[in-house]
Order: structure tokens, then C-alpha cells, then sequence
């Protein structure tokens, strides 16, 4: 079955290039040429990725990225023309999953994409962990705390499930390849950011973390 993609992007070559690009990539491709009109192809679409421009006339991709959040985990790829630090940390605390820069590269889009769109095998991760005071079961895709759900995005989950099933301590790279799927050409603030993210949701004080620990140099772990 073909994969979905919303791309909302104002410009019309770039958003005609990008729509063909991702066709030969085997994607079905929805269109918006803004904010507003992004927001409500969301739900007719039901896109399985949304390829979300950092610049669109009404509203910023930064707006379209936290209203998309409060309705919905689907993946989000911001894109941008700028890689300072701001822009880029901005867009995934939004609620990005990932970010790619402009002059995009068709190959190297679809990479992110498939990357993202992989999910935990229940298959081969049949597995229900303790955490402190969270349930998490790998197989169902699913946290709780006390019994209530914890509502993660699918990357916030994967980012979480990592560190339960490993044995002590992962480096950023280690999460970038199995979390994103890359490793060499990935980025570090991907991991930190979503780890911030990802505290703000699990910890009782996401300031003084007692789950997601950071192990000083080396990564990160989660607390028994």
C-alpha cells in the first residue's frame, strides 16, 4: 500500500518539483499552499507524514506544527531554508519529528521519510517494561502512568522504548540510527530536543529528571 504525504508548501515550483519527486518515489502526495489550507487537508488526507514549509504566508510552519499537535501524532518533517540553531530547535519543539534543509534532495527526502515512518516490530519487540512509575508496552504502542495514558507522539514513544529495552547507557548516534534511522548525516539537537520533549511528558518535574537521565558525555539512559 502507498504511503501518504501532506506537503504544504506556498511556492508553486518548489511545491510542484517536491509533489513529482516524491510520485517517482512511490508517495501519494496531497497539496496545500498554506498554513490554513494545510490544517484542513489534516483531515481529509489522513496523511501518514506531513512535509511542513517553515514560511507560508498566514500562518508560520512553527503555528501549523503546534495546531497540528493538538489533534493529531501524525510524523512531521519541518522544512526550512535556514539551519541556525533557532529556527531549527524552534520548529522541533513545535513538534517536529525531523527537519530537512532547502535545497531539498529528492533521494535524500525520501530516506527521512521512509525512516520515519518505521515502526516497532510487536514481532520482535513483544515486551512490557517498568519505569518508575510508567507501564510501557513496547508491543501495543502504548504508556501509562497509574493506569492513565501518557500521550506520546510516535517518535516520542520510539525515542522512549529505545532507552527501556537497552541495558544501560545510549549515545545520541546510537538513538539517531535507531530512532530516525540515520546516523552519520543526522543531528544531535534531533535527540536533545526530543528528549526535553519527551521529559516534559513523563517526568513529575521535567526540570529535575529522574527517569531520562543524562549520563555526562556519553547519552543518555532510563532510571529503574
Amino acid at each position: 500500500m502507498s504511503r501518504s504525504v501532506l506537503l504544504v508548501e506556498d511556492d508553486p515550483r518548489v511545491r510542484r518539483a517536491l509533489q513529482l519527486a516524491l510520485r517517482d518515489e512511490g508517495y501519494v502526495v496531497s497539496l496545500a499552499a498554506s498554513g490554513n489550507e494545510g490544517l484542513a487537508a489534516l483531515g481529509s488526507a489522513r496523511p501518514d507524514v506531513v512535509l511542513l514549509d517553515l514560511m507560508l504566508p498566514d500562518l508560520d510552519g512553527f503555528d501549523v506544527c503546534r495546531r497540528i499537535r493538538h489533534v493529531s501524532e501524525v510524523p512531521v518533517i519541518m522544512v526550512t531554508a535556514r539551519t541556525d540553531t533557532h529556527d531549527v530547535v524552534g520548529g522541533l519543539e513545535a513538534g517536529a519529528d525531523d527537519y530537512v534543509t532547502k535545497p531539498l534532495v529528492a533521494k535524500e527526502l525520501s530516506a527521512r521519510i521512509r525512516a520515519l515512518l518505521r515502526r516497532i516490530d510487536p514481532a520482535r519487540t513483544p515486551r512490557r517494561l517498568q519505569a518508575g512509575d510508567l507501564d510501557i508496552r513496547v508491543d501495543e504502542g502504548v504508556v501509562l502512568r497509574d493506569g492513565v495514558p501518557v500521550h506520546l507522539t510516535r517518535t516520542e514513544f520510539r525515542l522512549l522504548a529505545e532507552l527501556a529495552l537497552a541495558p544501560g547507557v545510549r549515545s545520541r548516534e546510537e538513538l539517531l540510527e535507531r530512532v530516525w534511522g540515520y546516523g552519520y548525516f543526522g543531528d544531535a539537537r534531533l535527540v536533545d530536543v526530543h528528549i526535553r520533549r519527551l521529559r516534559t511528558k513523563v517526568e513529575r518535574d521535567p526540570a529535575n529528571p529522574t527517569l531520562v537521565v543524562t549520563a555526562r558525555g556519553l547519552g543518555y539512559r532510563l532510571a529503574r
